[in-house]
């Protein structure tokens, strides 16, 4: 049997969930059109954008430079999955699978991502609060991933920083593989 308020707090945990889901696909299109006035408006007022400082100009001043979207000329982010846990009426953390390309001085360079977000609700709004890019490899789409590091973006991603962290990165990893003899993982990869 349904009461009242448990039928209304599931209808709210829906439109919490469909809400936050608008938000990945609302960045890719907003990154892709290079419409930063839309994009910002996707962050919490007080994002916290590291050395770039706090809050939406600043965060658009980050997007704008020359080290992220001034970096590539063209880019195309698709939306592969998207999961969402909701902590509670006012927060809720997600990880969105994602596949981008980028057109860079001749180079046609694909990256598989996953974003592992951060959510808040002001004012009955969700904003993104924050966002941690990782991803597998990138490379360009006439190469396979692979060595040095599953990083083969010429120019890009050169620092330790910005090497790939997955899939290792994922807590589970280790614990899966770590069972197994090294024998074995050497005969499925070249670069575990």
């Amino acid at each position: 049997m349904t009461t009242d308020s448990g039928l209304l707090a599931r209808i709210e945990r829906i439109e919490a969930q469909l809400a936050i889901q608008q938000l990945p696909v609302r960045y890719a299109l907003a990154v892709d059109s290079r419409d930063l006035d839309s994009l910002v408006q996707l962050f919490a007022e007080d994002v916290n954008c590291g050395r770039w400082g706090t809050g939406r100009a600043a965060l658009k001043t980050f997007y704008g430079s020359e080290h992220i979207l001034r970096g590539f000329y063209r880019s195309i982010h698709q939306i592969c999955g998207h999961t969402v846990d909701l902590i509670d009426p006012d927060h809720a953390t997600g990880s969105v699978y994602c596949r981008a390309e980028h057109e860079d001085n001749g180079a046609w360079v694909v990256m598989a991502i996953c974003y592992f977000d951060h959510y808040v609700r002001r004012d009955g709004q969700w904003y993104f609060e924050r966002r941690d890019e990782q991803h597998w490899y990138s490379t360009d789409w006439l190469e396979r991933p692979g060595a040095p590091r599953f990083q083969n973006w010429p120019g890009k991603y050169e620092g330790d920083r910005y090497q790939p962290r997955l899939p290792q990165g994922f807590p589970t990893w280790a614990t899966f593989w770590g069972a197994s003899e090294q024998h074995v993982i050497d005969t499925l990869t070249k670069a575990p």
